[in-house]
């Protein structure tokens, strides 16, 4: 049972690997569509039937299929029957990329047969909210209820985005502090270089990433100051226990737990639950259903970039590890020295600003160009090579091709709009 603060900081501090043991993990949304409607619960059965053909096992919730999992791979099913692929943990962005190069093919020889159409948009271009069909997980009809009452686009965020994350490892809580104080501190770019969420209900919706205005008016999300202020595992361990808990399960049930926070719970103070005390299991539930633009679990979790198609699916993560596994000095060198207020009103304006967003005293372009070099040496630091001998800077080509062009996925798809309103272009090639 989880009694006391130092429980959760030992948590944190399992999460510690050797350098050498580091590994990448990768999650990605998708939309799906059939009959140019988003595809309903019963779609999405026969989708998962025909999935286990690929060697994927049903996960279950009572008698609902709810999810596959196959090996250290899952698919969950997500508010509006977006689907989410968790990777493996895996060594380098060769196996990664390759990971979900695979998937995708297995997805795709599966949704040709259905007549189910992938879109790969940060937010859903189409579907009014109202018109996006639910299913039967019980956590998301709690949710449903009680997020809308703490951020007024909390159910757009559930039924109509989607995003990539990506997982990384700390060697140290130093390390991690380090690690946290960067990905916080580039959010902005983040959201600018991947934007990818410009069309609205058909409709051009005036921002390039749509998806992370949402995500800014959504219960239990943001960017927190205190993720700037040399955020330790102590520090990480108050801010959740003070933070109130989305729900519990408990004997097979959801259950709301929006009155009381995680403290109350350590202190056995829940009558719904008959004032039961968490296990590591409700801990691990607790910091998924913090939804800020970054978080830790037992690693670090970076959650701000829209979902987006093949071309750049593997670049986001890429970008990443060359930053934070291959050159962390050097950039740290650089955000350390960011006013905080200058993060916090960039994140706001960079979701309609982009790459015209203003840092400091910087464009994010601008500092793109900075950290795309940084990234890039980092990449040949670790000098993981392919069999053909390449190594993981071929997967920033579509940030270079961005950053050239100085034209995001998000500009181009108003682009093609603009001549062009019957959305072809948008289904995942």
């Amino acid at each position: 049972m989880i009694q006391s603060k130092e429980q959760i900081i030992k948590y944190f501090k399992s999460g510690i690997k050797k350098t050498n043991d580091f590994k990448i993990g990768i999650e990605h949304e998708k939309f799906l569509f059939s009959n140019n409607k988003r595809v309903n619960y019963s779609k999405i059965k026969e989708m998962f039937q025909a999935l286990q053909d690929f060697g994927w096992k049903p996960v279950l919730e009572k008698e609902n299929i709810i999810g596959l999992n196959k090996g250290g791979k899952n698919i969950t099913l997500e508010p509006g029957n977006q689907i989410e692929l968790s990777g493996d943990k895996l060594n380098h962005m060769h196996e990664a990329c390759a990971e979900s190069q695979d998937y995708l093919f297995e997805l795709e020889q599966v949704t040709k047969k259905l007549n189910i159409k992938i879109v790969s948009s940060g937010f859903d271009p189409f579907s009014k909210l109202e018109e996006i069909p639910n299913n039967p997980k019980e956590r998301y009809k709690l949710m449903t209820k009680s997020m809308p009452l703490g951020g007024e686009l909390s159910l757009d965020m559930m039924y109509r985005t989607c995003g990539t994350q990506l997982n990384i490892d700390y060697n140290s809580e130093e390390d991690f502090k380090k690690k946290f104080l960067i990905t916080n501190s580039i959010v902005p770019i983040t959201i600018a270089l991947f934007a990818n969420s410009s069309i609205v209900e058909k409709k051009n919706s005036n921002y390039l990433s749509y998806r992370s205005k949402v995500w800014q008016s959504t219960s239990r999300g943001g960017l927190p100051k205190l993720f700037f202020e040399n955020l330790d595992f102590e520090k990480y361990a108050e801010f959740i226990m003070r933070f109130p808990i989305l729900f519990i399960q408990h004997e097979d049930k959801y259950v709301s737990g929006s009155s009381y926070t995680f403290n109350d719970f350590m202190n056995g103070k829940i009558n719904e639950i008959e004032n039961r005390l968490p296990t590591e299991n409700d801990l691990t539930v607790h910091l998924s259903t913090i939804f800020t633009e970054n978080r830790l679990k037992k690693y670090i979790e970076l959650r701000s970039m829209d979902t987006c198609g093949w071309d750049c699916l593997c670049a986001g993560p890429a970008f990443f590890i060359g930053l934070l596994y291959g050159n962390l000095d050097e950039v740290f060198d650089i955000v350390k020295k960011w006013n905080i207020n200058e993060i916090i009103s960039a994140y706001k304006d960079s979701p309609k600003n982009g790459l015209k967003t203003i840092l400091g005293k910087k464009t994010i372009l601008d500092w793109s160009k900075d950290l795309f070099e940084i990234s890039r040496k980092g990449l040949i630091n670790r000098n993981e090579l392919n069999s053909k001998k390449q190594n993981e800077v071929k997967f920033l080509d579509h940030i270079k091709t961005i950053i050239d062009t100085s034209s995001t996925n998000a500009e181009s798809i108003i682009a093609k709009y603009k001549k062009d309103k019957n959305f072809f272009y948008i289904n995942e090639k």
